[in-house]
């Protein structure tokens, strides 16, 4: 069940919450203005990757899937479908491979992720239709991930990653993304939280280009 306050997601609230309302609205026109200026420069890489999805194999050109936001409050993340239909069904069984810990889920060298599906979420470009997530509220910029997780599953401590929107990017995914053990992810997403910041945000997305480019721990 989603929660009803912030406060109720893990005892103190957030510095975004207490922030000034005027702090606040300026995240909120950041990450509007950054999502329209974003989808209009890509827009041409992602009608090529888009191309190259539906090219590549059978199915749709989008993939969404429930994940849990800010709040614990539900919403379908936008992301070009980097695997073959019917991959979701197959998760169960893939269990054993699983390569990491926690709510993560990640196989190195998995085989329901297409040739193109590879080539896209190594630049993350398969990211991109999130900029939709942002602007229509969901998500933010700057964030921790939104994963694809129950509301309950959130616990303990764990439960602060949801007073704050998710991002498309965070210090977890300029820190070592898929590389990082679930407890080190965490406490990324945890610092974040707990020292939130306009120029914190400004620092991340400085830093994200580079980390996209070489492509590490993206798979």
């Amino acid at each position: 069940m989603p929660v009803s306050t912030a406060k109720t997601a893990h005892h103190r609230p957030a510095p975004c919450e207490r922030a000034h309302w005027g702090i606040r609205a300026a995240k909120r026109s950041i990450d509007c203005v950054g999502a329209a200026v974003l989808l209009l420069l890509v827009a041409p890489v992602l009608l090529a990757a888009a191309v190259a999805v539906k090219l590549d194999t059978p199915g749709p050109l989008l993939f969404r899937q429930r994940r849990t936001g800010w709040r614990g409050k539900e919403f379908h993340v936008l992301k070009l479908r980097t695997m073959y239909v019917g991959s979701e069904r197959m998760r169960a069984a893939m269990e054993v491979r699983n390569e990491a810990d926690g709510h993560l889920f990640k196989i190195r060298e998995d085989p329901r992720v297409t040739a193109v599906g590879r080539w896209l979420r190594r630049y993350s470009l398969d990211e991109l239709p999130q900029l939709v997530n942002v602007l229509r509220g969901q998500m933010s910029l700057v964030g921790p991930r939104p994963l694809p997780v129950e509301d309950s599953a959130f616990t303990g401590r764990a439960r602060r990653r949801l007073l704050v929107r998710p991002g498309i990017t965070g210090l977890w995914q300029v820190s070592g993304r898929s590389d990082l053990a679930w407890e080190d992810a965490l406490r990324l997403d945890l610092e974040y939280v707990d020292t939130w910041s306009i120029r914190l945000d400004l620092a991340i997305l400085w830093r994200t280009l580079p980390a996209v480019l070489r492509g590490e721990g993206a798979y």
